[in-house]
């Protein structure tokens, strides 16, 4: 296929292999469903994974690392609910280093949009106890849930102001901000940052990134990916680039013919063992809290489900598996 240079580096369609399921869910005590939502950075060689645990009980948040995505099946997971995250609903994390306070924050859904600090992502037992970013849902969010779930925080921040992106499974998506210095405080001034009159459209799982030049780009670009549910039924991801993280974002490969990652631009290794591409994380070796990412050779921890299972949606066996791009435009 042939492609042109785009925003920073990025071709204008994208193709993609995938690897076959990485990690499961343990055959231990906790009897969970499926691990979903993942959020990954790599530190020296050591992959550093965060995940939603699922099972029709509920959600909560698993922790693994490893060195090679060979281990990763093999690696132990260590329930966040044993340390002061504790227990309740928590789901959808998101990990990166607030450099100004060095600390490592991890943020997720709890019914509001939460944080937790850690000085040593490698310590478990490190974090705190949450705290929620909003008193309440913000107004022009529950006036316009209509049915819809507020979902899937994701912040990202650049030289002066951290902000906060957020879903209502219904077609929009929202963006509060705060000044970089009273961060995690003040977050508000909602607004609609991208909207669809077809939810499925835009549903949830949005990732924001900041993208490194690639010498071409004298401006800064950010990327903006938005998990859709297909005309097949199945997930996928389309995506959006901007100058600023307030947009206007404008689209990329942004269609069921020409999406960021769905089953129709993914190669499988031998039978396909999903046909969602589903809610995940590129992976950062830079992990600060602006989310810079290299626009080349991108790769994709996604969740991803067997075509042949069924069952209520929580019950459901996601596992997780990786994307590596194969058409670089770099």
């Amino acid at each position: 296929m042939v492609t042109t240079r785009q925003t920073a580096g990025l071709p204008s369609s994208f193709e993609w292999s995938s690897s076959g399921a990485l990690i499961s869910p343990k055959n231990d005590s906790r009897n969970i469903a499926g691990i979903k939502d993942p959020s990954i950075v790599q530190i020296n060689g050591t992959y550093h994974v965060f995940a939603s645990t699922s099972q029709a009980s509920g959600y909560n948040l698993v922790y693994l690392s490893f060195t090679d995505f060979s281990q990763a099946d093999s690696a132990t997971f260590h329930y966040l609910d044993e340390t002061p995250i504790g227990s309740g609903y928590r789901a959808a994390p998101q990990v990166f280093y607030f450099e100004p306070q060095g600390l490592w924050y991890l943020i997720f859904q709890n019914g509001n949009a939460a944080y937790s600090t850690n000085k040593d992502i490698s310590n478990p037992a490190g974090w705190s106890a949450p705290e929620n970013f909003y008193s309440d849902t913000p107004d022009i969010i529950s006036q316009n849930l209509d049915g819809g779930y507020w979902v899937d925080m994701w912040v990202i921040c650049d030289a002066s102001d951290c902000h906060l992106f957020s879903s209502d499974d219904n077609g929009r998506l929202y963006r509060s901000q705060t000044s970089l210095a009273d961060f995690p405080s003040g977050m508000g001034n909602t607004v609609i940052a991208l909207s669809d009159a077809d939810k499925f459209k835009l549903f949830e799982a949005s990732n924001v990134y900041h993208l490194a030049s690639d010498g071409n780009s004298t401006s800064s670009s950010y990327l903006l990916l938005v998990e859709a549910i297909g005309s097949d039924g199945n997930r996928y991801f389309r995506s959006w680039t901007a100058s600023s993280i307030a947009g206007p974002w404008t689209g990329l490969a942004d269609t069921e013919d020409n999406p960021f990652a769905r089953s129709n631009n993914v190669v499988f290794d031998g039978q396909p063992w999903t046909k969602s591409i589903s809610h995940g994380e590129v992976v950062r070796d830079q992990v600060d809290q602006t989310l810079t990412i290299s626009p080349c050779d991108l790769r994709y921890l996604y969740q991803g489900l067997s075509p042949t299972a069924s069952g209520s949606y929580d019950s459901l066996p996601w596992q997780l598996g990786l994307l590596t791009q194969t058409n670089s435009a770099c």
